[in-house]
């Protein structure tokens, strides 16, 4: 991809929360260009920053959240929509200067639909919300333009789920609703928090794919933020692995499951149950992440990694280049480091590429 193609370029970012007088620091200079029309997934563990780091890119920190460092420059380009200019988002304040590129330019499906929608309101009336905010259009146009978006989710019977409340519909249905007035807002980046969280396989299927389906009729890039590798195979080009507040892997979705490089990866690999041996036990990584109330000297993933160098515990490794697509932050890709073959099942993956 070129420097003309990236919508949103984050460079060097570092964000901390103050709890109780002590400094959490959540981001560790973090650094990410995203494409115009991608699908991009930040994948690790709970606690490993990634929601984190997408609310920054819509000015939705806590209020004890503090942007210590770094830039946030977002390029919409050429759109065929009205659009807010280029620019720096680190730099915005308050929320008066945020509501030019907060929905309209940037929306978010969030965790939990249940909570992310007002059980005081039907959901048509969120929806054209939505509509009146971003589009400027009003009364029976915005009712009408609300019927079109439920039924690009499909949701049946648009007219009466319009005048139903939030309780009345399913999980699987009250995500479609999240969705609907995420695409209400017309924006060009779509950040998807956990989409599929408490669904069932065969929904956690149907919304997924409607995802893609919307991502193309509306000509979004989408940030899916997720643990789930299964779900992160079905819909990425490109993912970034995330350990402790940092990216210590980046690559398409073909180098992240059959090239993977950093040890952190390949443990997220091997504990996918798909990836299970039968009458073995499945394997899980040892040990607990870091204290981000402590300071992090060398490879985070250190002392949970059996195959660590000692300048693991020492120095953070740089995002070392292992083809023009991928980048992984680790000593193994030094050329003085020793060979350290990885474990079998990521053997057996990379076999399979090759084959």
């Amino acid at each position: 991809m070129t420097e003309s193609n990236t919508i949103l370029s984050v460079k060097n970012l570092d964000i901390s929360f103050n709890l109780r007088g002590q400094r959490l620091r959540v981001i560790r200079d973090v650094s990410l260009d995203v494409y115009r029309g991608e699908s991009l997934a930040i994948v690790g563990e709970s606690g490993s920053g990634k929601s984190v780091f997408c609310k920054s890119l819509m000015g939705l920190l806590d209020a004890n959240g503090a942007l210590n460092s770094g830039s946030i420059y977002y390029d919409p380009g050429d759109t065929v929509r009205p659009t807010a200019p280029a620019r720096d988002l680190a730099q915005l304040k308050t929320d008066r200067d945020w509501q030019a590129y907060r929905g309209g330019e940037i929306a978010m499906v969030m965790q939990d639909p249940m909570t992310s929608l007002n059980p005081l309101k039907t959901i048509g009336a969120q929806i054209v919300e939505a509509i009146e905010i971003n589009q400027r259009i009003r009364g029976k146009a915005a009712k009408s333009a609300a019927f079109g978006y439920l039924s690009d989710v499909g949701i049946t019977e648009p007219q009466r789920r319009f005048h139903q409340f939030p309780h009345e519909f399913s999980g699987g249905m009250r995500q479609r609703v999240v969705i609907a007035i995420a695409l209400a807002c017309r924006p060009n980046i779509l950040i998807c928090d956990e989409p599929t969280t408490a669904l069932d396989v065969t929904i956690e299927a149907q919304i997924l794919t409607l995802i893609k389906s919307m991502k193309t009729k509306h000509r979004l890039t989408t940030i899916y933020i997720t643990h789930d590798l299964g779900v992160v195979a079905n819909v990425a080009d490109r993912i970034v692995v995330m350990y402790a507040g940092d990216f210590i892997e980046i690559g398409t979705a073909e180098d992240i499951f059959y090239d993977p490089r950093h040890p952190y990866t390949w443990a997220l690999l091997s504990s996918m149950p798909t990836n299970g041996v039968k009458g073995e036990d499945l394997y899980s990584i040892r040990g607990t992440p870091p204290n981000l109330f402590q300071t992090i000297h060398g490879d985070a993933f250190a002392p949970r990694n059996p195959a660590a160098l000692k300048i693991d515990f020492v120095k953070r490794p740089p995002l070392f280049k292992v083809s023009d697509t991928h980048f992984a932050r680790t000593w193994l890709l030094d050329p003085r480091a020793p060979a350290v073959a990885p474990p079998p099942v990521i053997r057996r993956a990379h076999m399979e590429r090759t084959v």
